[in-house]
């Protein structure tokens, strides 16, 4: 069986950020390409030739592009089982673990490019309203997923960890500069120590020369 070659189209601190600390975490042979967003790189026809989407990631897997910070989660984690990341199919577990990867992808995630860009969905004169509208939104997925691990955790799948919890944990990461980071909720709190405290996650820091959130 050939060893998989991966390729990793990233920035720093964007949704790749938890591919790159997957591939960390799995121990799998791979290469780092950085896209330059802030000259937008990522919308050269070279890079939406691998992405049409013209964001990151774009992870190579044995020579084929593929994007959707989720699905590569669920793909690294499948192709290798060893590390524990994801529940087997018939695993009983399997299905709240494709409930939180979705759940997280759907429900969370697009909360923070309204957040980020408020003026894409409500124009420069009222992306102050937008902000103001998407706050509360955040936060109540906060005190959900709180909840959620209040009586089910101390992770998302209850005593293993999962490549869920990693993706919970970035997004966790973006809240750092708002007015009520994730962090005010105890559990959440607890979740991203016991990731943060993994060899993957200084190693991450290093090598995307991140230090705020460490």
């Amino acid at each position: 069986m050939t060893t998989p070659t991966y390729s990793l189209y990233y920035a720093p601190g964007a949704a790749s950020l938890v591919v790159h600390w997957l591939l960390l975490e799995l121990d799998v042979a791979h290469e780092l390409r950085l896209v330059d967003t802030k000259s937008g790189e990522q919308k050269r026809p070279e890079y939406l030739a691998l992405n049409p989407n013209g964001v990151v990631p774009t992870l190579v897997v044995d020579g084929q592009p593929l994007f959707e910070a989720a699905a590569l989660l669920m793909t690294l984690a499948d192709r290798h089982p060893r590390a524990g990341l994801a529940p087997a199919l018939d695993d009983p577990r399997r299905a709240h673990y494709q409930q939180w990867i979705f759940h997280l992808a759907n429900a969370v995630q697009p909360l923070f490019r309204i957040w980020w860009y408020p003026h894409e969905v409500a124009g420069i004169a009222h992306a102050d309203a937008a902000q103001a509208h998407v706050r509360p939104r955040i936060e109540a997925a906060w005190e959900r997923l709180d909840a959620h691990l209040a009586g089910n955790g101390p992770y998302l799948l209850g005593d293993t960890v999962s490549a869920a919890d990693f993706y919970l944990v970035m997004l966790m990461r973006w809240s750092r500069a708002m007015p009520k980071d994730a962090l005010q909720w105890p559990h959440l709190a607890a979740l991203a120590a016991k990731l943060k405290a993994r060899p993957s996650f200084k190693t991450l820091y290093e090598r995307e020369g991140l230090t705020e959130w460490a």
